[in-house]
């Protein structure tokens, strides 16, 4: 079984020993974790109930990140806390009776071996995740952290992660954590809970038979919202404070279940118990002022909002009792919110000290809040309210509590609840917050449109108010998963799965996208594929749509014929329904696998051939000059085929051209020795001219198709199943050939360009420079110039991208230093491109400056370029 490790801290080993000895963070051992990575929420789950402070960094932690396809560090928790407690616990741990008796994993870091004993971890899956592959390469992270132990077809979730542990209370739980490739439940994860008294108290398994009384289950989440906005000690635009949850403000809902607004089936709130949180001011950002740090805005950047989304927990279920399983609309009976950083929630509290467990006690039964965090704080930075139990200076909580109960020998108490992320979307946050930087440093006044459709020039308010829409978006999420759950799992709708197979291949041409399919019958209503330029799961990814089919039109192929050379290219492709299922009651939708499944993150470039080292005429270079040959349709028995004018046939399927006149009386298929050679692929090094252009015609671009038309030849571009419009019209299928005579020598030929050569005739598909053999290499761009990086590779990815083109397919290249210090080489082979990202081969990126490439070649000379970079 392969199991993931994760270990605190990031940095050099030395130093991660240093920090922990000054801090004093002390840990039991390396907690075996599974990750949930198939959706736009994200987390790990570790194998003790809770993943407390620093398990998995010591900056920033990557828990509950969201959206997940916008950066990993998009992360919304810093830490858990599951809590149990009783009252008049004989405690077999010291022999002693005691009068509160709480166990405890999380926030914090402490040493747990002696509370919580882990039995089970497993990932569970419905299916296997998708082959992807990029170049022939493994190119998902699924194959990383999707590590399942188990593939199971019934199991309700997509993936479901089963955790299993005892504790020193005597209590056995069983934790399941579900996630669902589903559009409308793709941001919360459900937890079941069951809670059992099997009277186990100690790792070995060691047994006490006791009823126990006014048992509680507590959950604390500290939220977090700076996600990328600070993923390190002064790393980005916002507060390292917002990295702990300081600048928090929270809501509880569902208190009283009397109230109209739970049990009027119109209220937005109705039947939710619930807690959310979400990011306010943050008092110690001194670069913006109150009104404008609503979202947390990349001030210093293009404006996008790190924190527009809130996060919480609504309760699905939480029996009565052990011995009635219905659903108790009074749980949670505390619902509050609390002190981050109270001394009850400090490390390593011993569960044999009586006065921080009766504290621990007031916590738990700590009720509902007599008046709402959201109101204490008012129209002020969040931090300025200070209460001793409240807000002590490190933000608040939520806390939920479930009980009391009474549980004998072998009874177990049922909770379920999800944990939900949602909010105005990455993209929208783009678009609000970048208006807002026009406004703020009056670069611009884009009219700013309010969610209730007005407008204004109030810039802070605009801002603001889409953040504050991430409210009904986290009601109506809470919704969703209530539903979900009394429907029963498996009553969701949903897309059909991703193709079980994805790859894509780099060619000169275009980059070619193939797919299996999935089950496409049913409600299956197509596919479509996003391609992503630059980077990918990263902050300023953008994910364009290249391509849709439907059912009527599918197809399992697709080339990427936009891309650009020398850019990187992240692809994936989504399976979607035909649009007539109904999950949301009035909200049609059309439904999509996840995109997480296919998504690749090894790129794909557009590389064009290796040039030649010296320039060799038509007949002897195939990959740039293709010969015309005249193609006589299907082989004809008794027929005259000439070789002098390169006659191809078909014959079974495959194509062969004549090598020798013949009047044919042997099929193709036997007679590849003398008069006929098989061509080996449709791309061959042959293009078929099919004289007189013909309406409802088939073509093909595969085969280099060539036309006559009103006095001109054209080349196919695209297939063509049935032409209905002349080649002088389609000008996107059709390309119109230009004659150049007969072939000279280190000339300059533009794609589709036709030359003569020994009696023959050549059409080349691609751009040819002037030039001989290693005359042909370059640099671009030259100089390379940072402030125009927008125009070169990217201004958000690949800014510090340079190309070497025109390369030989065998090469050593070295870059030097003006005065001839070797800062990196590489041995090239393949394509007649080669990237640099302007780092030495030691990892530094290089200063303004002439630089020279060195190309070498064994034996066939070498060339020297100059560029100039300026930073």
């Amino acid at each position: 079984m392969k199991t993931q490790k994760m270990k605190i801290g990031n940095l050099l080993p030395i130093l991660a020993v240093c920090l922990l000895v000054l801090v004093g963070i002390q840990t039991d051992y390396a907690q075996r974790i599974k990750w949930l990575r198939i959706t736009s929420l994200q987390s790990p789950i570790n194998e003790i109930g809770a993943e407390f402070e620093n398990e998995f960094t010591a900056s920033n932690t990557n828990i509950f990140s969201w959206p997940a396809q916008y950066s990993i560090d998009q992360n919304t928790m810093r830490c858990r806390g599951l809590w149990i407690g009783c009252m008049d616990f004989n405690d077999p741990g010291d022999g002693t009776k005691k009068t509160h008796k709480v166990i405890d994993v999380g926030p914090r870091v402490g040493t747990y071996n002696t509370k919580i004993f882990p039995q089970d971890i497993k990932l569970i899956g419905k299916r296997a995740s998708p082959v992807v592959t990029v170049n022939g390469q493994l190119a998902s992270d699924l194959y990383s952290f999707d590590s399942l132990n188990v593939i199971d077809p019934t199991i309700d979730a997509d993936r479901m992660v089963l955790v299993k542990f005892n504790t020193s209370i005597g209590i056995t739980v069983t934790k399941k954590v579900m996630a669902f490739d589903q559009s409308n439940h793709d941001n919360y994860f459900i937890k079941d809970f069951v809670f059992t008294n099997t009277g186990i108290y100690d790792a070995a398994g060691d047994v006490i038979h006791d009823t126990l009384h006014s048992v509680y289950f507590y959950f604390c989440d500290r939220y977090s919202f700076a996600g990328v906005s600070c993923t390190g000690f002064n790393q980005g635009w916002g507060s390292w404070n917002s990295t702990w949850g300081e600048s928090n403000i929270n809501h509880s809902i569902g208190g009283d279940p009397t109230a109209s607004e739970f049990t009027d089936p119109n209220s937005p709130l109705y039947q939710l118990r619930a807690a959310y949180t979400w990011y306010g001011p943050d008092y110690e950002r001194t670069q913006v002022t109150y009104d404008e740090d609503w979202g947390d805005p990349a001030q210093t950047e293009d404006g996008e909002l790190a924190a527009a989304k809130y996060a919480g927990c609504v309760t699905l279920h939480a029996d009565k009792s052990a011995s009635d399983r219905s659903d108790d609309p009074y749980q949670p009976i505390t619902n509050n919110f609390i002190s981050s950083d109270q001394t009850i929630f400090n490390s390593d509290i011993s569960q044999y000290d009586e006065t921080v467990m009766a504290d621990r006690w007031a916590a738990i039964t700590d009720g509902h809040p007599a008046v709402q965090h959201d109101v204490l704080v008012d129209d002020k930075y969040p931090k300025l309210y200070i209460d001793p139990r409240r807000n002590t200076g490190g933000g608040v909580q939520p806390e939920m509590a479930y009980g009391p109960y009474t549980m004998v020998p072998g009874d177990s108490i049922h909770i379920v609840m999800a944990e939900c992320v949602s909010g105005i979307s990455w993209e929208k946050g783009r678009e609000v917050g970048g208006n807002w930087l026009q406004w703020r440093n009056k670069t611009g006044a884009p009219i700013l449109v309010m969610p209730d459709g007005s407008t204004t020039t109030d810039y802070n308010l605009y801002k603001r108010k889409w953040c504050e829409t991430g409210k009904d978006s986290i009601l109506q999420t809470y919704r969703n998963a209530l539903r979900h759950y009394n429907l029963g799992y498996n009553n969701l709708p949903k897309a059909p799965p991703s193709p079980p197979k994805f790859s894509v291949t780099s060619k000169d041409k275009g980059i070619v996208l193939d797919w299996d399919p999935t089950d496409e019958g049913g409600h299956f209503g197509g596919y479509i594929i996003y391609r992503s330029v630059g980077t990918v799961l990263n902050r300023h990814s953008v994910y364009e749509k290249i391509f849709e089919c439907g059912k009527t039109n599918v197809v399992h192929s697709f080339i990427d014929i936009t891309a650009n050379r020398g850019s990187d290219n992240y692809y994936y492709i989504q399976s979607k329904d035909d649009g007539t299922q109904v999950d949301i009651p009035g909200v049609p939708r059309t439904l999509y696998s996840s995109m997480f499944w296919t998504v690749t993150n090894v790129p794909a470039t557009l590389n064009q051939p290796a040039e030649p080292i010296t320039p060799y005429p038509p007949d002897a270079n195939p990959k740039f000059w293709k010969l015309i040959t005249n193609y006589k349709g299907a082989w004809v028995a008794d027929t005259s085929y000439n070789s002098t004018t390169h006659d191809v046939v078909s014959y079974r399927g495959l194509f062969y051209i004549c090598t020798l006149p013949v009047s044919d009386t042997t099929k193709p298929l036997a007679d590849t020795t003398h008069h006929w050679r098989l061509l080996t692929s449709k791309g061959d090094s042959v293009a078929f001219d099919k004289g007189d252009w013909v309406l409802g015609a088939s073509y093909a671009d595969t085969t280099h198709d060539i036309v006559s038309y009103n006095g001109s030849r054209y080349i196919c571009k695209e297939n063509i199943s049935h032409d209905s419009t002349t080649p002088d019209l389609d000008k996107y299928r059709w390309k119109v050939l230009n004659s150049k005579g007969d072939w000279v020598s280190g000339s300059h030929y533009s794609a589709n360009d036709i030359v003569t050569y020994s009696g023959a005739s050549f059409v080349t598909l691609y751009a040819i420079a002037s030039g001989k053999g290693l005359d042909l290499v370059r640099v671009v761009p030259n100089p390379y110039d940072i402030r125009a990086r927008l125009f070169q590779f990217g201004d958000k990815s690949q800014i510090d991208r340079i190309a070497f083109y025109g390369l030989p397919a065998d090469c050593k290249l070295k870059i030097f230093t003006e005065r001839g210090d070797l800062i990196w080489e590489k041995d090239h082979s393949g394509s007649g491109d080669e990237l640099w990202d302007s780092k030495t081969s030691s990892g530094q990126i290089i200063a303004s400056g002439i630089y020279i490439l060195y190309v070498e070649t064994s034996g066939q000379g070498s060339v020297f370029r100059k560029f100039v970079v300026i930073r």
